[in-house]
């Protein structure tokens, strides 16, 4: 059985607890949003509080009670909690509900196996499921000697959870060094970019925040963009050009959440490394959100943990169209450095401000020159071509190339000093 919930619009009882302490402090309306991304319908909000988790069913008893009588009198599918539950909670609350009951990680997790699409992101969300599922074997897992075929392979002597552990161990070896070819591949192409001094500006934030917007305004692309969580979850690189920088990757990557379920993060470790080796990271925020601020810090958390910390950055300020005063501008600190940009992806409002601070943080700032090469220096012109920084190009009477050329000016003057 797997026990996950699936998209077909099941009823939901959702089960939220405030803890004034601070810590295990989640947010009602965001844990909302995440039961619709999952495709849940909820017809039923159980809400409480409570200074620390009961050991036996994280909420206290007259609360499991009150929903175990939503679960009835509402005729509710599934149990969604907003808070991580022990595998010994999870099935406490089973058996006084008699519904199956998942808590926070597992409603992500499922949401990112819904949303994946390319392999890597199908293999990374296995692994977390792999990981996070291995802790709750008492009540299924059996499917898995189906898969791999059940008889035959169980050692002598082994009861049915040994076997259950023993084929998800192995499991998640053969996922993992699947995972670690790709990521192999991802370095090599990495190494690439940097040898052809191409610069990776990465596109990191609170999920819903419009960084897919933002990444098909700069690139010309359709990336897929919808107004819920998580609706992208493959990172997606693509070259541009702008006037500002010449050419750069940009890449898309999954949104951040609080308490990002440690497993994913794991798993999408050789994914989120395009974001600790970028040169630049923009950290898209909705303007318009109240919480923008408690989602700044949630971001800085994820990049902290993944060694992102360090890599240049600023905010960009995206959804400004939605705000009563929406011109765009660069803020600066009191050193006259870039802090925040404010732009509207979807109006396409700011967007050369953008350009201009993407260029001025990579020290990309574009210049023309013109320049003569003997035939001697066929190797430097070859060179020119392949960064595409030749816009035109004369040959005269003794075999000179004079050539018109635009790069970034830190470029420019190395080589032509």
């Amino acid at each position: 059985m797997n026990d996950r919930p699936n998209s077909g619009g099941e009823r939901v009882v959702l089960v939220h607890i405030n803890f004034p302490a601070g810590k295990m402090e989640e947010d009602l309306e965001e844990f909302k949003e995440l039961a619709v991304s999952a495709g849940a319908e909820a017809v039923e909000i159980v809400t409480g509080t409570r200074r620390v988790p009961e050991s036996k069913y994280f909420v206290g008893s007259g609360k499991a009670e009150e929903i175990r009588d939503a679960v009835s009198i509402k005729k509710a599918d599934l149990v969604i909690f907003n808070h991580n539950l022990s595998p010994a909670q999870e099935r406490n609350l089973e058996r006084l509900i008699k519904c199956r009951v998942v808590d926070r990680t597992g409603l992500i997790l499922d949401i990112f196996a819904q949303r994946a699409r390319s392999f890597e992101g199908k293999l990374q969300v296995e692994l977390a499921q792999l990981k996070h599922l291995a802790t709750r074997l008492v009540r299924f897992w059996t499917h898995l000697e189906r898969q791999r075929g059940g008889i035959g392979l169980r050692g002598p002597g082994e009861t049915q959870l040994e076997t259950d552990r023993r084929l998800i161990r192995n499991k998640i070896q053969v996922i993992s060094g699947r995972l670690a070819k790709l990521r192999k591949q991802r370095e090599m192409s990495r190494r690439a970019r940097h040898k052809a001094t191409v610069s990776t500006v990465a596109l990191v934030g609170y999920t819903n925040a419009g960084k897919s917007t933002l990444f098909n305004r700069l690139t010309g692309s359709t990336v897929y963009v919808a107004n819920q969580l998580f609706a992208t979850l493959d990172p997606t690189l693509r070259r541009t050009d702008l006037a500002e920088t010449g050419p750069i990757i940009i890449a898309d990557t999954v949104g951040f959440i609080r308490h990002l379920p440690h497993h994913l993060v794991e798993a999408f470790h050789a994914t989120l490394e395009e974001v600790s080796q970028a040169d630049l990271l923009l950290q898209v925020v909705d303007a318009h959100d109240e919480q923008k601020d408690v989602h700044i810090e949630q971001v800085n958390q994820v990049l902290e943990s993944i060694g992102a910390k360090d890599v240049p950055s600023f905010l960009v300020y995206n959804k400004i169209d939605l705000m009563q005063e929406h011109t765009s501008h660069i803020d600066r600190n009191e050193f006259g450095e870039i802090r925040r940009v404010s732009i509207s992806a979807i109006e396409n409002i700011g967007l050369d401000n953008l350009a201009r601070a993407i260029g001025e943080m990579l020290g990309k700032t574009m210049a023309q020159k013109e320049v003569v090469l003997s035939p001697k220096e066929a190797k430097l012109r070859a060179n020119l071509y392949a960064r595409d920084a030749v816009l035109s190009e004369k040959i005269d009477e003794e075999g000179n190339y004079h050539l018109l050329i635009r790069m970034p000016r830190v470029e420019l003057d190395k080589l032509f000093r």
